[in-house]
């Protein structure tokens, strides 16, 4: 009877954690869209250079909460269930930058099998190891081949639809919708990728050759849904975005 109490509470435990990954995720895409949607009506000559930054920022945080949301889809995070699983990852990773799922997927599953090294489609093993030339060379991993068309047409339609077919300024889409983009791109490079996996002074100490950021869970949060806690996410792959912060805790 006990051992059927502990297995009763175990599935009951799954069950709460698939629907608050499906619940998280959900919320990150509603916020995203339903501010965008909001940006694409502001009037921006009403608008000063203090009012109109923090709007851009949050775009960026929630954009970059998109590629976060695909990320946990990547590692089965945010449902037990693999259809709706992958489904919101392919959702959400069109909506970040009509990105393909299953290819991302491929590359990340290369990363951690081999990351920092040249095996890592992330990772820039070229001296000296300058930041912008390891961005593009990011960037490229994942831009190349036919997805710099599917990227280049795809992005074009929507972009002359917004103007000419929803009649939204072009500032409103370029502030709200390419900005954010962009700057997203940067914030996920920088935070998940060069600041964990660039080589230490001393080299590197541990098989996932990587670090993580000495900050606090605000301050992770903030900069990029705790993907700073790199260490503790190579460590715990099963773990979503939003439980790093508790593993970091539990291991200082």
């Amino acid at each position: 009877m006990q051992n059927l109490d502990i297995r009763l509470k175990e599935s009951s435990s799954i069950s709460i954690a698939s629907y608050a990954g499906i619940l998280i995720a959900a919320t990150i895409t509603s916020l995203w869209l339903g501010s965008l949607i909001w940006c694409f009506t502001i009037d921006i000559s009403s608008l000063q250079i203090f009012g109109l930054i923090p709007v851009i920022l949050i775009r960026t945080f929630l954009h970059t909460g998109l590629f976060i949301t695909a990320h946990d889809a990547m590692h089965g995070t945010i449902s037990k269930n693999r259809k709706i699983n992958e489904g919101i990852g392919t959702v959400v990773s069109a909506f970040y930058a009509l990105l393909p799922y299953q290819d991302l997927l491929a590359n990340h599953r290369l990363h951690h099998r081999a990351p920092a090294t040249n095996r890592d489609p992330d990772f820039y093993d070229r001296e000296p190891q300058s930041i912008r030339a390891w961005y593009f060379h990011f960037m490229k991993s994942y831009l190349s081949g036919k997805q710099s068309w599917i990227l280049l047409i795809g992005m074009s339609i929507v972009f002359y639809s917004l103007l000419f077919g929803f009649q939204v300024p072009l500032a409103n889409v370029l502030l709200f919708w390419l900005l954010p983009l962009l700057l997203s791109s940067w914030q996920l490079f920088y935070f998940g990728i060069y600041l964990p996996h660039r080589e230490p002074s001393a080299g590197y100490t541990n098989r996932h050759r990587a670090t993580s950021l000495n900050c606090s869970s605000v301050w992770s949060f903030l900069s990029c849904y705790h993907f700073g806690y790199h260490w503790e996410h190579h460590e715990y792959p099963d773990v979503p975005w939003y439980g790093l912060a508790a593993v970091r805790k539990s291991l200082d």
